[in-house]
């Protein structure tokens, strides 16, 4: 005797069922966990991604995944999504691939399908040229899954990799980002970290039992740790709030990718000439100022995004726009280090000038430079090699590169700083610029020793022969003669002159051989 069965599901049933689904898998971990991630200052992973992505545009990926492990009772483990949330949407816009963790589930861990959803979002971002956000808030690797899990990090870190230099990469450190996990957001191409976050290979209690040091984990691995000492991140954000706005500004600059130029917005026209200009260096090249005085007069709105301020603060770098139009912009800073280039100045600035090359940003270098920084550390630390970096992404560089000089160009730092021998398009120079082998009172000290010695009156002689070495040699009008400058330029007239240069150079190509790639000191 047969029976009847039973009448399939009506769609509304299953839409029911779907819409409870869906339900539990925006629960997180529970609502409990989510109430401990606000106690914690800290927003839930899809409330980060409704602050970064314009309203409406969301469209979530893998929403439903479930990892395949059945070793120490994952199998019965309730992990919605997996504990990473993926998917498309706009920023201002224009399209991004996002993923954000969740820490509400297993504490954010990765494993391998949490890794796999992440990959193909990076994937997807390479394949259709779009910008890649990840927001990091994880424990680390999920333990259980063993094996499988360190094979997902591996899928991520060559996703990285393949995505460097074809999309902008952002990473937002907003929790945890331990072990391997760190090395993700250290193959992006900005990390920002909020000041709840930490992030570190080892942690304090490994590092107690293996080298008996004693360290907090805010010391090992917070914001200042990375901004001031290991240089690892460039934005320090409050909170996840303020780290999501600076994300929004940051993409606000950057095109879509390595094809696209960037794009024009609100551009502030070209005005009468700026007098306060010439008022801001002082012709003492001993006295300090703030460059960023200079910059907020060049650029729109006076509106400069700072990359890194807080590490090697003697090289100043960040984005703005001229007349709408998006500048990378590297200038010594006076104000600290008397503007020179050290070891870890060179380090930030030629990574930011590659990273601008890679995506067709202009480059405005303002040179205020003594030369590279003396000393034992210094020379023992591989100054040559990392100062050469400057040398090399300068010379490497094929987008227009232009440069003025406001004051001190001294030596091989003056070269380094964008000089017309490395393939500045234009080289501007103030009045006030002195650009020589090295300052006026060094160089007669070794050209003029003797003579000095056997005067009459030593002290004398010397400040005569400095004013004659200083009227000959550290003036701009010897480079000028020599084609090193194009033009010497009223200070009021810096922002003009730049968006002239700008528009022309506008087209610019580069002619250079083919060769796979060059072999720059690392």
């Amino acid at each position: 005797m047969s029976t009847t069965p039973p009448p399939p599901p009506s769609m509304a049933d299953r839409l029911d069922q779907l819409a409870e689904k869906r339900r539990k898998v925006e629960l997180g971990g529970g609502q409990d966990k989510l109430d401990k991630q606000h106690e914690r200052g800290k927003l839930t992973a899809r409330e980060r991604v409704a602050k970064l992505i314009d309203e409406g545009t969301f469209q979530e990926i893998g929403a439903f995944a479930k990892n395949r492990t059945t070793h120490f009772g994952m199998d019965k483990a309730d992990m919605p999504a997996d504990g990473v949330v993926t998917g498309t949407g706009a920023v201002f816009g224009r399209p991004v691939h996002v993923a954000s963790q969740d820490f509400t589930v297993m504490g954010g861990s990765a494993g391998e399908r949490q890794s796999q959803k992440v990959a193909a979002m990076m994937k997807a971002s390479g394949s259709t040229g779009t910008p890649f956000i990840f927001i990091n808030d994880s424990g680390g690797a999920r333990v259980q899954e063993g094996i499988d899990s360190l094979s997902g990090y591996g899928q991520v870190f060559y996703q990285n990799v393949f995505l460097s230099g074809l999309v902008p990469q952002i990473s937002i450190v907003a929790g945890p980002c331990a072990g391997g996990a760190a090395y993700s957001p250290a193959l992006t191409d900005f990390i920002i970290q909020t000041k709840n976050a930490k992030m570190f290979i080892t942690g304090p209690g490994v590092i107690k039992s293996v080298t008996g040091e004693d360290v907090t984990a805010e010391q090992l691995g917070g914001t200042d740790a990375h901004m001031q000492k290991a240089g690892n991140i460039h934005f320090v954000a409050e909170d996840d709030e303020q780290a999501i706005v600076i994300a929004q500004k940051l993409l606000s600059f950057l095109p879509q990718n390595n094809t696209e130029e960037p794009p024009i917005v609100n551009p502030d026209e070209l005005v009468e000439p700026d007098d306060q200009l010439r008022e801001i260096v002082p012709p003492d090249g001993k006295k300090g100022y703030d460059v960023r005085e200079v910059i907020a007069h060049l650029v729109d709105h006076g509106d400069f995004l700072e990359v890194q301020a807080g590490f090697a603060p003697n090289l100043v770098v960040g984005f703005a726009r001229i007349t709408g139009k998006t500048i990378g912009v590297i200038a010594n800073q006076p104000n600290v280090m008397s503007g020179v280039l050290d070891i870890n100045s060179s380090d930030k600035g030629s990574r930011f000038i590659r990273f601008c090359n890679a995506f067709n940003i202009p480059l405005l270098t303002l040179v205020d430079v003594p030369g590279f920084m003396p000393g034992v550390a210094q020379e023992h630390g591989g100054i040559i090699r990392h100062g050469a970096k400057m040398l090399y992404a300068y010379s490497a560089a094929s987008v227009p590169k232009i440069t003025v000089v406001l004051r001190k160009a001294y030596g091989g730092a003056y070269l380094a700083m964008c000089s017309k021998d490395l393939g500045a398009d234009r080289v501007f120079a103030w009045p006030t610029a002195e650009i020589a082998v090295m300052g006026a009172e060094g160089a007669v000290n070794v050209v003029f020793r003797r003579e000095i010695a056997g005067a009459d009156n030593p002290d004398e002689r010397k400040a005569e022969l400095i004013e004659q070495y200083r009227e000959t040699f550290s003036t701009p009008y010897m480079a000028a003669s020599r084609g090193l400058v194009d033009d010497i330029i009223d200070p009021a007239d810096t922002r003009k002159e730049v968006a002239f240069a700008l528009e022309v150079l506008a087209n610019k190509r580069a002619h250079r051989p083919h060769k796979k790639h060059g072999l720059g000191p690392v």
